[in-house]
């Protein structure tokens, strides 16, 4: 939020498998161990301030403080790879899920390995 403003804002839900399939856009797995990011979004007067690099920063240490995440998963077009790249996430090639013609790139971002930080982080 900025003076009252919602200006950027991320949506994801739990899954249970490694990779995304279509079920992953509808689908909420509760006792998954991937978060599916769906969306990232920022208000089109904040675009090109580092807000959507921030927010997603705070949301990546936040999943490291959950014990049951492994890694973050998120599907986009090719034009978003260099920015989910600074983010940390890497390439895991084309994704299984389309909408219509648009085809994206699956890209992951692995959570594991930081359990000092989780036994550590006072949530």
């Amino acid at each position: 939020f900025e003076e009252g403003r919602l200006v950027a804002f991320i949506i994801g839900s739990l899954w249970d498998q490694e990779k995304l399939n279509q079920d992953a856009l509808t689908l909420h797995k509760a006792h998954g161990t991937t978060v599916h990011i769906h969306v990232l979004a920022v208000h089109h007067t904040f675009r090109q301030q580092g807000k959507g690099f921030i927010l997603m920063w705070r949301y990546l240490q936040y999943l490291h403080c959950l014990p049951y995440i492994r890694q973050a998963v998120l599907m986009c077009e090719e034009f978003l790879i260099p920015f989910y790249s600074k983010c940390g996430f890497k390439v895991l090639g084309p994704c299984a899920v389309t909408v219509g013609a648009l085809t994206f790139t699956e890209m992951q971002y692995s959570v594991q390995g930081h359990a000092f930080m989780r036994r550590n982080s006072g949530w």
